[in-house]
């Protein structure tokens, strides 16, 4: 089985779907590479890509670009032509890879790949991530810590679990804040794993799961969470 190199992705977008609305920049890092079971993270500053691209359209919603900070009239005159960028894109994602799968990671996927697929298949007619290579960080909290997706909000994280960059809504920055969460969630233990260990009276020694990212599940853990809370969407053009 080849092994997994995991790119964290963040867009910022004028609207909230690609084709009548425009994606206006992206960033991308390599968070880690996963092999067979074993997860090992890198530095999620030292391998990165970032583009600010030409708007394709003439309609966009003045909130949702807001968020990015970036300006209409700029773009216009100096984005990025998409089709060259995504190219450039792709070939960045190949690069860093080598002979490893790239595996798309977001926060949460739904917004992020659905603006990057649309992009690669728009303009350079294939993903380097195929129709289904990607994991959604939301998803992989909800599994580990055994609560509901509508839970799985960074507010509500442990906190050795998040990141400590900061949220920035500049699409490279929280690519890498992103990569961090992930990080942190693919070497955690989980909640399940900590209730099991914690009630083991038998004595047994935790397992050191070094770089595992693979967690038991296995029984229904109940964290504190302080009650029920609604997600987490601040910014329009990005969810967190």
């Amino acid at each position: 089985m080849k092994a997994e190199t995991y790119i964290s992705v963040d867009v910022e977008a004028d609207g909230p779907i690609p084709g009548p609305y425009s994606m206006v920049s992206f960033g991308m890092t390599v968070a880690g590479r996963m092999t067979g079971r074993r997860f090992e993270r890198t530095d999620p500053e030292s391998q990165t890509f970032y583009a600010e691209l030409r708007p394709i359209s003439d309609d966009w919603v003045a909130e949702a670009l807001a968020v990015s900070g970036l300006d209409r009239a700029t773009l216009q005159r100096e984005g990025r032509d998409p089709a060259e960028a995504m190219t450039e894109a792709a070939a960045w994602v190949r690069e860093v890879c080598g002979d490893d799968l790239p595996v798309l990671a977001a926060f949460p996927l739904s917004y992020d790949w659905m603006w990057m697929y649309w992009y690669f298949l728009r303009f350079t007619g294939q993903s380097p991530f195929g129709h289904s290579r990607c994991i959604d960080i939301k998803t992989l909290y909800a599994a580990k810590a055994v609560v509901p997706v509508a839970w799985a909000t960074k507010r509500q994280m442990p906190r050795e679990v998040r990141a400590r960059r900061p949220h920035t809504h500049n699409a490279l920055d929280d690519a890498v804040e992103q990569a961090e969460l992930l990080q942190n969630l693919m070497l955690w233990p989980g909640a399940a794993r900590r209730e099991r260990d914690a009630n083991d009276v038998g004595g047994a020694a935790a397992p050191d799961l070094g770089g595992a990212a693979s967690s038991d599940l296995s029984g229904a853990a109940s964290p504190d969470l302080g009650g029920t809370a609604s997600p987490d969407l601040s910014g329009a053009a990005s969810p967190d």
